[in-house]
């Protein structure tokens, strides 16, 4: 039984160490927007698109090309860049013209449509349907200085302590097998 457990914890913390690191270096090699499979991962930090995508959740977005871009269509959940941050709200109305595609974007939650027209070329990715609910609050956690500490210290720090009782307890035991052996 005891084998049993220290198998899975060691499997766990393993697990923990190196999805960290995946992260880490995948935020790094794509400047701050970690990817998996070609899939953004974003935070969802307000209520405009309740109840399809929760507060706090974590939604994958796949990134999209400039043809991508000019052929949404209404009912298409996007991210698109507006003054600097970054909102997913539902094409609602799609307007086309020679020079430019524009959407009309509004969050589910909200009682009217956004103030102003998407271009095209704002729009960053599609939202694919995958959310982990909750998870953000954790995610925007790590982020502060107490969580950062939490979340990529601590982690090394029990596999390093978890490393030392194990390697205590093997010496314990050959110990025991060289007494018995006298």
């Amino acid at each position: 039984m005891m084998k049993w457990v220290n198998r899975m914890v060691t499997s766990i913390l393993l697990i923990l160490l190196v999805s960290i690191a995946g992260i880490v270096l995948s935020t790094k090699l794509t400047n701050g927007e970690p990817q998996i499979f070609g899939y953004q991962i974003k935070t969802v930090l307000s209520g405009s698109m309740e109840p399809t995508i929760l507060t706090g959740s974590v939604i994958a977005v796949k990134s999209l090309d400039e043809a991508e871009r000019s052929s949404l269509k209404a009912g298409d959940i996007i991210t698109y860049l507006d003054e600097e941050r970054l909102i997913t709200h539902r094409i609602s109305d799609v307007l086309a013209t020679e020079q430019a595609v524009r959407y009309e974007t509004k969050g589910d939650n909200n009682n009217s449509a956004d103030l102003n027209p998407v271009l095209a070329e704002n729009v960053i990715a599609k939202y694919e349907g995958f959310m982990i609910p909750y998870l953000g609050y954790l995610i925007n956690f790590t982020q502060t200085a107490n969580g950062s500490v939490l979340f990529m210290i601590l982690p090394g720090v029990l596999m390093l302590g978890y490393s030392i009782v194990t390697i205590w307890k093997t010496i314990r035991e050959l110990e025991k097998k060289q007494m018995a052996m006298k």
